[in-house]
């Protein structure tokens, strides 16, 4: 039944509870306990019911329990002081107004995934959650910044397993209204909505807000009249449909997002691209530039790529976006007539090899060819990716490939348990989920008494099997299971065993059944002394098209039920952010098995540090960079393998190992009083040494120095004066790129023979001839450094050579003079980069010539 008119309709509140409206409103309440604490006090069911969803219960609990709470003088005072600590918040929000002068700043971040919490399910997994965080620490230090994403009405899957094991998706819709979301409007108090023009129609999206402290985050959703079915579709589903919705997501992502902000009234002075699904932001600034500012194609696109950056995930070409070039000029085409370029020409932005017709067009090349400042997740992640797209730096060292690594971090309040950061806040002060590294507070955790440390981790212990047993009770009613099953559910888990847990997303590289690789061995450990028990808890969702992750899951559940140990080998399904946070908090042992080098940087381990967990993990991502003797243990020394078979008899092998001689025992060695001393001291170096380096606040900050402040000055510098630097910086880039390959290296004179001392200085004279380009427009550098076995320098350390002048036939001379500092074969070189005051490195233009 169509409705002839339709009502949004807002919780009737005592004017006395009036500030609960405002606190349910802006996410805060997700990281501060006392705001939490007060809606699990309004209606504990109603809090659990609704999914920790403020703001549906404010419309649905009853208006007796709010006349209750408002003459209840405790509740009151709580709200009060919730209400304090959020004015507090949004005004005492210090460290970017130290760190910046700039006051007409902004930074606008882009990703195809939020995972703010539980009661917003548009996220999947790693990259949303990390999104999220970046949100959270970027308003706990005051950045100027914006999040742009789309709101899905289906979000992600709910997870449910078959009778077999095998997952099952089911899409709850999402309703907006009775979610922490504000609809943005016109001042005229209509919907306010942006255009996004595709082939034969233009698509609608209206704008929805998510306040996250300080921080806003706006969502696009195309669910709205008069948009036709397919396109209320765009965003439906996270992740969702085929290659012809994720190119329309995309599409609404970087192009409608870009709409968007100006629609808003925003003026970025960075946007940075979290992963390549929103590259096509690019195209749309470039548009706006030229059509708004009166640029050429060239100006225009220096001045986005001067304050774009970019920061990628994905570890394998594998998992990179890529459209067929008819595609991309079905639905962009017309950009490239816009810019004047030919097909081929608009393509190759795109193309990692530009004369390859057949190449498709890669997300995330378009990205860092448009970004001036590009990152990996973690320092592994970096070198990874500096391998993967080395080719579009062809005739740079490994080394100087321009892809830095910015390693990941989590949000301390919001993944350390309530009784943790109460434990820290005591013995650390407040400080502590954003305090540095060399913070003397991190010391003190050394004084936090075991017995205490032990008794609150115990407590989280329980808590969680608790909480794993009411909540696959109700999963299995809801697929109406037989009393049996449910009366095994209510008890899985033992409350007082070594506990050791794996949740993260069911994809194969991940290898989430390698602790199965020998069946004796794991049921050997499993069924090993009674007073000495191991048990493991797992939880993740494998993506509705991937069969091998789905098989997965079912492997672990057959393993359990046919060896007859459900109890403790258990899988908890619908894994989410509320899950992650009880397993975290609730485990004793972090267990991730990667495949080398294949995990970018992992998250979850963080997590579990900061709630005192030691990591049992292969040394990838994150972990190859932590204190893994002192905070936990590693599987392996770093290997690669070629043979992954026998990689993972290895590994496997020794996970076994570690687990029965030095897991197993430490765990079990209590004192008179039933304390595992050395297990605490373990526990207390994962807290000291891991949360203040893995957390956001850290990454956040990173990001402002490294990437957001110099970018913001770039675009000032760019957009001065009507636009004439980026103009000149235009125009000297066409000029170096149309003479570059005619620099003539004439001759390199050293003045010393092939044997030297170490220490000895050895003299340098180059004579090169620049032809159209002029001595300013390049700097010479020798490039000096050790021989490896394939006669190439590695290693090596850049010189710069000073400009002597021109001799007599106009050839430009440069001098330098060079010392080794240690002994064995050494080499030499000199090369040629392009230098302008304007570009973000003497490798912006990707351009180095070799003598």
């Amino acid at each position: 039944m169509q409705p002839i008119r339709t009502f949004n309709v807002s919780p009737a509140l005592p004017p006395r509870l009036e500030p609960l409206r405002k606190l349910a409103f802006n996410l805060h309440w997700d990281w501060n306990v006392e705001t939490k604490e007060l809606f699990r006090r309004l209606d504990r069911d109603l809090w659990e019911s609704s999914r920790h969803n403020p703001v549906l219960m404010l419309g649905t609990i009853s208006q007796k329990r709010l006349k209750e709470v408002a003459e209840d003088e405790g509740f009151v005072a709580q709200m009060e002081r919730a209400a304090m600590q959020l004015d507090n918040y949004l005004s005492d929000r210090h460290w970017y107004r130290k760190s910046r002068s700039q006051q007409s700043e902004c930074y606008a971040y882009f990703s195809a995934e939020f995972g703010l919490c539980d009661c917003l399910p548009i996220y999947s997994g790693g990259l949303g959650v990390l999104a999220g965080d970046h949100l959270k620490s970027a308003s706990d230090l005051g950045l100027p910044l914006v999040g742009v994403g789309l709101l899905y009405q289906e979000g992600y899957f709910s997870q449910q397993l078959s009778a077999d094991g095998w997952q099952q998706e089911r899409y709850p819709i999402n309703d907006f209204y009775n979610m922490p979301l504000h609809l943005e409007r016109n001042p005229d108090g209509s919907e306010l909505r942006i255009d996004v023009p595709f082939p034969g129609r233009t698509v609608y999206a209206r704008v929805w807000r998510v306040q996250v402290g300080v921080v806003p985050l706006y969502l696009l959703d195309t669910n709205i009249e008069p948009n036709a079915e397919y396109d209320h579709n765009i965003t439906d589903q996270l992740y969702g449909g085929d290659l012809d919705i994720r190119i329309h997501q995309e599409i609404l992502l970087g192009i409608g997002g870009v709409r968007m902000l100006k629609a808003l009234g925003l003026k970025p002075t960075v946007y940075h691209m979290n992963e390549g699904h929103s590259a096509f932001l690019s195209l749309e600034r470039i548009r706006m530039l030229m059509e708004e500012e009166g640029l050429s194609y060239n100006e225009a696109k220096q001045v986005a790529i001067s304050s774009n950056i970019f920061t990628t995930h994905t570890p394998v070409p594998a998992g990179i976006d890529k459209f067929s070039g008819e595609m991309i000029l079905h639905y962009l085409g017309h950009y490239g007539d816009r810019f004047g370029l030919s097909k081929e020409e608009f393509l190759s932005v795109g193309r990692e090899t530009p004369g390859d017709l057949a190449e498709p067009f890669s997300m995330i090349i378009l990205a860092m060819n448009m970004a001036s400042f590009v990152n990996g997740v973690a320092q592994l992640h970096g070198l990874v990716s500096r391998r993967m797209f080395h080719s579009l730096w062809k005739d740079f060292p490994l080394d100087e490939v321009p892809i830095t690594a910015i390693t990941n971090g989590v949000h301390a309040r919001s993944c350390v348990s309530k009784p943790t950061q109460e434990l820290y806040d005591r013995y650390l002060g407040p400080q502590w989920s954003d305090a540095a590294v060399d913070d003397p507070l991190w010391e003190r955790v050394k004084s936090i008494p075991d017995e205490e440390l032990w008794r609150n981790h115990e407590r989280q212990r329980s808590e969680m099997v608790v909480f794993v047993r009411e909540h696959m009770v109700r999963k299995l009613r809801d697929r109406s299971a037989s009393p049996a099953e449910i009366a095994q559910a209510q008890e899985v888990l033992d409350p007082f065993a070594l506990t050791i847990g794996f949740a993260r997303r069911f994809a194969t590289y991940k290898r989430a059944t390698l602790f199965l690789r020998n069946l004796d061995r794991i049921k050997k450990i499993l069924a090993g002394d009674k007073n000495r028990r191991v048990q493991f808890l797992f939880a993740g969702k494998a993506h509705p098209k991937d069969i091998p992750g789905k098989e997965l899951i079912r492997n672990i559940v057959h393993f359990a039920r046919e060896q007859g140990m459900s109890a403790s080998v258990v899988f908890v399904p619908d894994y989410d952010i509320y899950v992650s946070r009880l397993m975290v908090a609730g485990c004793d042992v972090w267990l991730n098995t990667p495949r080398r080098p294949r995990e970018a940087s992992g998250t979850s381990g963080m997590k579990a540090s900061m709630n005192g967990l030691p990591n049992l993990s292969v040394l990838d991502g994150w972990w190859d960079e932590a204190d893994y003797v002192r905070t936990g243990w590693p599987i392996g020394h770093g290997e690669d393998y070629d043979d992954l078979a026998y990689q993972d008899d290895v590994e496997s092998s020794a996970l076994y190992d570690t687990i029965e001689n030095e897991v197993v025992p430490l765990f079990y060695d209590r004192d008179e009083f039933g304390i595992p001393r050395k297990w605490i001291a373990k526990m207390k170096d994962a807290i000291r040494l891991n949360t203040p380096f893995f957390n956001t606040a850290r990454m956040v900050r990173d990001y402002g120095m490294r990437g957001y402040f110099p970018a913001s000055d770039r675009y000032f510098a760019m957009t001065a004066n009507n636009y004439a630097p980026a103009k000149e910086l235009s125009s000297w880039k066409r000029k170096v790129n149309e003479n570059w390959y005619d620099i003539k290296i004439e001759a390199v004179d050293v003045s010393e023979p092939s044997q030297i001392m170490v220490g000895q200085t050895i003299s340098v004279k180059a004579r090169i001839d620049l032809n159209k380009l002029q001595p300013e427009d390049v700097q010479v550098e020798l490039y000096q450094g050790s021989i490896d076995a394939s006669g190439q320098i590695v290693n090596g350390i850049p010189v710069v050579m000073e400009h002597q002048g021109s001799d007599q036939q106009g050839i430009s001379v440069y001098t330098s003079n060079i010392l080794y500092s240690s002994s064995g074969l050494q080499g030499l070189s000199l090369r040629v980069l392009p230098k302008h005051k304007n570009v973000s490195s003497t490798f912006e233009l990707g351009l180095m010539r070799w003598a």
